[in-house]
Formats: C-alpha cells, sequence, structure tokens
C-alpha cells in the first residue's frame, strides 16, 4: 500500500519534496525539540495522484483517519467533540515556498455545537465565537468558492455600526451575528449550508488545496519563478493553538536577520490577541517584534533562543511562524526566508565570517539576477522631490509607474507597455498578477511580514508597506494623503530602501554597484558602504574559482572600454554593420547602386579609413585581450530607405506634376532589386561576402591595417575574424582564401606580423550538425544563438514574441522564453554535437557563445557544463555572466548549488 501521510515526528527536512517545504521544516523543528503543536503531513504524492486521475487515492481517506486518531490520543481531545473540541489547521505546502497557493484554514472541527463547548470557562466566549466567524469565513471563500469580498463587507458593516476601528473591539453578540450571517452569505452564494461534520470539513479543505495547485494565480506564479508544474503541493494538518485567547496570547513572524537589508538584529511583527492570518495579511497593523519583550520577556527569550538555534542549524536567514497562547510559545512553522538583493549578499558575506558556511557556500547563496537589481538606478535623495507619504521600507529599490488600484487594471496597462505602481490597503494571493505586472508595490496597512512584503521581495519588486498616511479608496480609483487626493493614472515614485514616497518622476542616479563596476570593481570606497563590500568579496570569489572566460558583445571604443571596466576579458563580438550606420550610410548605399566594379571600389575605398579607425580604437581599448570582429552580417536592404516610404514620396512627385528626384528612383530600385521575402535566410552573413566582390578584403584590409597600427605604437592587439551564417564548409574555405591573401598583402605592404585567428559563428542547424567538417578550416567556433534558436523553432523572433509568446507559456509549451534561457533539449543539443565533432576534428578549439544567452545566468551554467571556453555578453551583464560562471564552476564540483 502506498503512502500518503507523515506524522510530525516521522519527517525530516531531507524530505521536502515529499512533505513539502513547510511539513518537512514543521518536522525538522520537532526532531530538534522545539515546541511545534502536533500533527501530520499529507504527501506530494497524494496530490499528484488526485489531479491526474480527479480523485483522492483509495488508500488516503484510511490514512489521514488513522494519523487522526493517533493525533487525538495524544492531545487528548477529539475533533468534533462538544466539550472542549481538537481543532485543526489546514494548510498548503509545496516544495517550493508560493504565494500563489491557497489560503490557510484555520479552526476546521468549529460547529454550531462545538463552538459552545470551546466557549466554556471565564472570559472564553469571545474568542470561540470570533474563531468560529474565522472557520466560516475562510472555509467559505476557499473551500465552497465564496467570493472573499462578501464577507470582508458583512464584517466592515458591523464595524462600521458600532464604530469599531478593528474587529478586536467586537463582542460576542457582534461575533454571533456575524457568524449567522457569514452562515447565509454562503447558502446564497452555493445553495448550500456550511458543513456542520467536521470530518468533512477536513476532508474538503485538504481536497481543495490538492486543487490550488492549479489555480491562475499559482501558475502566475510557477511561471515567474520557475517552478516545475508537475511537483504538486503537501497538506499540513495541525493542533490549532490560538493567538487570540487574550491579551496574554498573539502571533507574529520572525526573522532571524532582516530580510530586507541583511542587518543583524531581532525583525519581524508581533500582534497581540490575533492569529497568524491577521499578521500575514496585514488587516491591522503590528508592533516591532521587539515589543514583545515588555509584554511577554519569558516568550520573547524563548523565541530568541530558538531563533538562535534555527539560524545555527540551517545555516541561513530563518523565517519564523509563532503563536503565544496563554503565555506559551509555539513553533508554527520555519523555512529559510525570501531575501532582497541586497539581504542576499550581506547575509551570505556575513554568515562566511562568521564561519558558518565558506566562501563558496557563500557564493552559492546569491544569484545573478539579485546582482542585476542592485545594479538597477537609486533615487537622488538631495534631489527636490515632493514627498507625499512615508511607509516601512518592505523591499528596496526605485520605481516610478502610474498609480493603479486592482490587479486587472495593473495587467492591463503593463500590456499596454505603461509602468505601473499597485497601490493597496492590503494585497492577498489574488493580487499576484498585478504585483507581477507593476513595478512597485504600495500599501496603506502591513508591515515587513505582511504578505505584499513577503511576495514583492520573493519577486524583487519594489515595495512600500504600512504607509498609514495615505487612504485608499479603490472605489473611488484614489488616495487621499496629506490634504491632497491621488487619482489612478497620477505618476508617483517608490523608494523600497527608504520607504518614502514621492510625486511625480522623482530623480534617478546610478546605483553605488553600478558606480563600484564602473570604476574597474576596485576595493569598495567608504561611501559605498556595506553592500558593495559584499558585493566586491563575492565577485573576488567568482572570478577565482570560475574557468569560463567572459567576454563583451561591444562595437565602438567606448562600450569596449566600459566592458573592460565591468571585467570583460575581451571582446566575444564585434558588429562591424554597426559602423556603417550614421554618415556612413550614404557610402554604403553608393556601394549597393554602383553599376560597375569600380564604382562599388570607390566606395569600399571610402569606408576602408573609417573602418579602420574604428577597429584601431577598439583594440586599443581592449589591449592585449581578444577581439572577435564579425564581417558584415545583415542583409544590404538593411542599408537602405523604407521601400514603402521610398514609393510614397515618387508617387506623391508623381501627383503633383513635380520632377521626381532621380536619387530616390534609383534607391527605389535597388530596394526593390534587394527585397526578399525572408531576408533572415536570405542574402546575408557569408553569402554577402561571397556575392558582393570586394567586400571581404575591404573589412580585413581594415582589420589588419588596424593591428599593424596598434603594433607600430607598441600595442597588443589580438584581432579574431569571424564568419556569420556559415552553412557548409565550402562557404567558410572561399572566404578564408580571400582572408587569408589580404592578411599577406598587409603584412608585406606594412612589415609588421599579422596573425588573425580565422573562425566562424554557429547559428544554423546544419553547421551545428557538419561542424567537425567546418573545425577543419575555422580556428575557433562562437555560437550566435539567437539565430540558432530561430532557426531551430523556425522562429521569427520579431514576429512570434508579441503573436504567441505568451499563449505558449501560460500553456506550459514554455517555462520560459527559449530567446530569454538556452532551450537544452533542442538549440543545447546542436550546441553539444558542435562542440563535440568540432574539438574531435580540432583538438583544443577554442568554442564560446555570443549570443544574448551569453549574459543569462541559466543560460551561463549550461555552457559551462557543454564545456565553452567563454560567454559573451553586453557590457552591462559582464558583472552577472562572472558571477554566474563562478557559481558554475561550483555547481560543477558539489553536483547542486544550494548548501
Amino acid at each position: 500500500m502506498a503512502r500518503y501521510v507523515y506524522a510530525f515526528t516521522e519527517g525530516g527536512r531531507e524530505m521536502a519534496d515529499l512533505l513539502g517545504g513547510k511539513g518537512a521544516n514543521l518536522a525538522e523543528m520537532v526532531r530538534m525539540g522545539l515546541p511545534v503543536p502536533p500533527g501530520f503531513t499529507v504527501t506530494t504524492e497524494a496530490c499528484r495522484a488526485y489531479l491526474e486521475s480527479g480523485e483522492p487515492p483509495q488508500e488516503l481517506g484510511q490514512q489521514v483517519a488513522q494519523h487522526l486518531r493517533a493525533l487525538e490520543r495524544a492531545v487528548g481531545r477529539e475533533l468534533g467533540q462538544v466539550d472542549d473540541p481538537l481543532l485543526l489547521s489546514v494548510r498548503s505546502g509545496a516544495r517550493f515556498s508560493m504565494p500563489g497557493m491557497m489560503d490557510t484554514i484555520l479552526d476546521i472541527g468549529l460547529n454550531d455545537y462545538s463552538v459552545l463547548g470551546l466557549a466554556k470557562g471565564p472570559g472564553r466566549e469571545r474568542f470561540a465565537w470570533d474563531s468560529y466567524r474565522r472557520l466560516v469565513q475562510m472555509f467559505g471563500s476557499t473551500v465552497m468558492g465564496v467570493d472573499a469580498g462578501l464577507f470582508e463587507q458583512a464584517l466592515a458593516a458591523i464595524k462600521k455600526q458600532h464604530r469599531a476601528a478593528d474587529d478586536t473591539e467586537l463582542d460576542t453578540c457582534d461575533l454571533i451575528r456575524l457568524v449567522e450571517t457569514c452562515k447565509d452569505i454562503i447558502a446564497e452564494a452555493t445553495g448550500e449550508e456550511f458543513p456542520q461534520e467536521p470530518a468533512e470539513q477536513l476532508e474538503r479543505a485538504v481536497l481543495a488545496v490538492f486543487e490550488s495547485w492549479n489555480t491562475e494565480r499559482a501558475r502566475l506564479y510557477r511561471r515567474r519563478e520557475h517552478i516545475p508544474d508537475d511537483l504538486g503541493t503537501a497538506v499540513t494538518i495541525q493542533t490549532m493553538v490560538f493567538g487570540n485567547s487574550g491579551s496574554d496570547s498573539g502571533s507574529g513572524v520572525a526573522f532571524t536577520r532582516d530580510p530586507a537589508t541583511g542587518s543583524r538584529g531581532v525583525y519581524g511583527d508581533y500582534l497581540p490577541n490575533a492569529q497568524g492570518e491577521d499578521v500575514v495579511a496585514g488587516i491591522r497593523n503590528a508592533v516591532p517584534l521587539q515589543e514583545l519583550e515588555r509584554l511577554d520577556p519569558r516568550s520573547f527569550a524563548e523565541l530568541r533562543d530558538h531563533m538562535h538555534r534555527l539560524e545555527a542549524h540551517y545555516r541561513d536567514l530563518c523565517d519564523i511562524e509563532f503563536t503565544v497562547e496563554r503565555g506559551r510559545l509555539w513553533m508554527l512553522q520555519t523555512r529559510v526566508g525570501k531575501r532582497t538583493a541586497q539581504a542576499a549578499f550581506s547575509i551570505a558575506g556575513q554568515l562566511a565570517a562568521e564561519g558558518l558556511i565558506s566562501q563558496d557556500q557563500a557564493l552559492a547563496r546569491v544569484d545573478g539576477n539579485a546582482l542585476a537589481q542592485l545594479m538597477f538606478p537609486r533615487f537622488d535623495t538631495s534631489a527636490d522631490n515632493e514627498v507625499i507619504a512615508h511607509g516601512i521600507a518592505a523591499s528596496p529599490g526605485a520605481a516610478v509607474g502610474a498609480v493603479v488600484f486592482d490587479s486587472a487594471e495593473a495587467v492591463r496597462r503593463a500590456a499596454a507597455g505603461e509602468s505601473v505602481v499597485l497601490v493597496r490597503q492590503e494585497t492577498t494571493p489574488d493580487d499576484l498578477p498585478g504585483m507581477v505586472a507593476a513595478r512597485a508595490v504600495l500599501t496603506s496597512r502591513g508591515g515587513k511580514t505582511s504578505h505584499a512584503a513577503v511576495v514583492a521581495r520573493g519577486m524583487g519588486k519594489v515595495c512600500v508597506c504600512g504607509a498609514d498616511d495615505i487612504t485608499v479608496d479603490p472605489h473611488e480609483r484614489r488616495f487621499t494623503t496629506q490634504g491632497m487626493t491621488v487619482p489612478e493614472g497620477t505618476v508617483i515614485s517608490v523608494d523600497g530602501s527608504s520607504g518614502v514616497v514621492y510625486r511625480g518622476a522623482a530623480t534617478l542616479i546610478d546605483s553605488d554597484i553600478m558606480r563600484y563596476f564602473d570604476t574597474g570593481g576596485q576595493p569598495p570606497v567608504a561611501q559605498g558602504g556595506q553592500i558593495v563590500a559584499d558585493v566586491h568579496q563575492m565577485m573576488q570569489q567568482a572570478d577565482a574559482v570560475r574557468r569560463l572566460e567572459v567576454r563583451a558583445n561591444a562595437d565602438t571604443p567606448e562600450d569596449a572600454a566600459r566592458a573592460r571596466r565591468f571585467g570583460a576579458q575581451g571582446i566575444g563580438l564585434c558588429r562591424t554593420e554597426h559602423m556603417f550606420l550614421g554618415d556612413r550610410r550614404a557610402l554604403v548605399e553608393a556601394m549597393i547602386l554602383a553599376h560597375t566594379d569600380a564604382e562599388r571600389a570607390t566606395a569600399l575605398q571610402a569606408l576602408l579609413p573609417l573602418q579602420r579607425q574604428d577597429f584601431a580604437g577598439i583594440l586599443q581599448a581592449m589591449d592585449g585581450l581578444p577581439v572577435t570582429i564579425r564581417l558584415l552580417d545583415p542583409p544590404l536592404h538593411e542599408f537602405l530607405p523604407d521601400r514603402t516610404e521610398l514609393a510614397v514620396r515618387l508617387a506623391q512627385d508623381s501627383a503633383l506634376g513635380r520632377t521626381p528626384d532621380p536619387r530616390d528612383a534609383e534607391l527605389l530600385a535597388a530596394v526593390n532589386r534587394t527585397h526578399e521575402e525572408n531576408p533572415m535566410l536570405g542574402l546575408r552573413g557569408v553569402r554577402l561576402g561571397l556575392v558582393v566582390p570586394g567586400l571581404v578584403a575591404m573589412q580585413v584590409r581594415a582589420i589588419a591595417e588596424a593591428v599593424a597600427q596598434r603594433r607600430e605604437a607598441g600595442g597588443d592587439p589580438q584581432a579574431e575574424i569571424m564568419v556569420p551564417l556559415v552553412d557548409a564548409v565550402e562557404e567558410l574555405h572561399l572566404v578564408r582564401q580571400e582572408v587569408d591573401r589580404v592578411l599577406a598583402e598587409v603584412a608585406q605592404e606594412t612589415g609588421v606580423r599579422i596573425d588573425c585567428p580565422v573562425g566562424t559563428m554557429i547559428e544554423l542547424p546544419r553547421a551545428a550538425l557538419t561542424a567537425g567538417k567546418i573545425a577543419k578550416d575555422a580556428q575557433f567556433f562562437s555560437f550566435g544563438t539567437n539565430d540558432l534558436t530561430q532557426t531551430t523553432w523556425g522562429f521569427s523572433r520579431d514576429d512570434v514574441e508579441a503573436a504567441f509568446f505568451s499563449a505558449y507559456l501560460d500553456k506550459g509549451i514554455f517555462q520560459v522564453s527559449p530567446f530569454e534561457t538556452i532551450d537544452r533539449e533542442g538549440v543545447g543539443r546542436l550546441v553539444n554535437i558542435a562542440v563535440e565533432e568540432g574539438r574531435a576534428a580540432r583538438p583544443g578549439l577554442k568554442i564560446g557563445v555570443c549570443g544574448e544567452h551569453g549574459g543569462d545566468p541559466v543560460s551561463v551554467h549550461f555552457f559551462h557544463d557543454a564545456g565553452l571556453d567563454y560567454v559573451s555578453c553586453s557590457p552591462f551583464r559582464i558583472p552577472v555572466a562572472r558571477l554566474e560562471a563562478g557559481r558554475a564552476a561550483l555547481q560543477e564540483h558539489t553536483g547542486s548549488d544550494s548548501t
């Protein structure tokens, strides 16, 4: 018989795949001897079985009943008993923390009779009915599908009637009325009564957790975080403890270090006389966790001890949920906490300095995406920006956008290309699509542990919470603050590092991390602060352990110089077509319009000194480092005026009786002559060099003369010549004959040794499949993964990304765009074939990648595994690639990049 249920005493954190993160960590705390309310976990296997068949596994009901009876014996109470009943919480718990999953259901087991038993005893009536109304609300919305807003409206109406600021001011009679109102709402909305049988409540709650795995918000979060769809979720069923038992009770969330900055200390929120969901939902503003030391010194001291033990045990930031029930501390959950990019680098550095982890393990704890976030601009606090609100700095960064008040509007505007800020009283899991679409989240309630803060930190979004000087009115689509009204669509600026909100678009300046890299990554200066020191340490470690070199895609001396400051070890792609734009376009037009070889040679001769000057500047900026120069790649029509624009201009001249410009007529004829239905697969790349006489010779001569010029000036130029879009070795062989001839001519003319390796871009499937032959004429390979992806998938990138990629992501065909992260199964297999066959034909063949994937963190790991020598990317992605190349080397040795 398959086993689908485990008691907390039977598991541990190593069983997270089976028990989910929540269940595994509860079991680990039990193993450590911490005070955990007893319970059991339904496994992810049960969830997967349910999702596949639509029915729970046959053995599941019996196994849950067996564990429930054992739990009842352990606590001395039974589910559903009238006198002092056992009550349960039901929570989802996937392998990875997922805010899009089902909301927690508390107080399973209460009904119209057991609530009376729970109410027995001095001062327990209000507590019992408060617990019952929470169950009816949670069960009604989460399990039975009733609009949660209907329950909120009922609660708001009673509070308004009694002028109560929050629900703690409602008395027992108010809560009894509220329970009955909520039950009526359920009956009207669903046509069925709220279930009174505790066993039915438990069974339906478990199945609701299973079904929540495939809700739209859960799928959206998995797509964003690249979490597989086939993992399923576990369900934790746990004995209730009550933070809403009175003034000596409460619930809170604690972090062993600040998840926003990484600073040491006591961080978190505590809410007296409340259950845990109140803290996370932010329905009342909590007090700082330090306040618990005054309210309950013993519980606070015990909590601090548990926090220290958990951090030492997990060797990482721990996120802890706890409840104090009448002066007794209970630990309800722990997990390795989500953190901001700044906190990730800070905490990793601290733990290494404290000896809890090694420097290699510290490097494994950070990643390129976090580093990229730290390179984003920040607001200039010295500028004259109008402050309109202050709140809690929950997730750092700087974001500017138009105010929106609901998720749908955020998604709509973002899809139209507008930057938005989602403004809410507090967020719920239903707001997840809007949070994904928004640049920042601003709430008037909640703290650093509210839903908005936790989810925003996990997604790297800017967030300010608890800005209680703003009043949000979503119905009128506005908020008010400091006597002013801010309607929807107003542009505001949100500073998640300081908690300040500005009216309008505040002034942005470069981040300290960007300045650090732009000054050459030297040891951090004082004004950079600790975060610069932490990043510096991680970059040094990454550079020390990585095998992959990191080069830059750069086309100008300025880009080359910046790339070198950012740590580039050469240029992996210098695109010569970018040197033919601007004022030089007329010379290219002249080359295209030439009717004779002499006219074409004249145009090319005019381009020669300009190209030579460009190459000399780039070689000087990269002196001593390799510079891979790609010969002209795009089709010639890209250098000509727009076809429609020319035709319209000529037609207007004709219609108005004007004499058409002869050059326009000549250009239109050339455009028509060079027009192709699919220019990406037409006359471009190596084909141009073979068809247009003199083009290859001019470019190679410019490169060779620039090399000679730099050598005569005492430099050490390392130029490499790359032939694009080769399909067959015969193409490369013919071009190499021309290249070798010109290099020899320049060497003889200048008396300078010209040694430029000649290689090719592998960007077509046939080139990858015949790499063994091509390698006989190529001294290096560089994968052009942009075109290789297009030609392997049969996609025209410019057309398909807007047309159907979003639908493919929604349907699960893609987990991520193949243009963002390398497609390992298809494109990646071609890369592996080309590497293997190329090096078999030419041992020691240098191989790199110069497509955009070279700066993608996930793709860098693939290129390391494939045995490439270097990756090349845009200058601003170089630090990310360096960091990930180091992490990839560690992962190869450890088998995992997590510790």
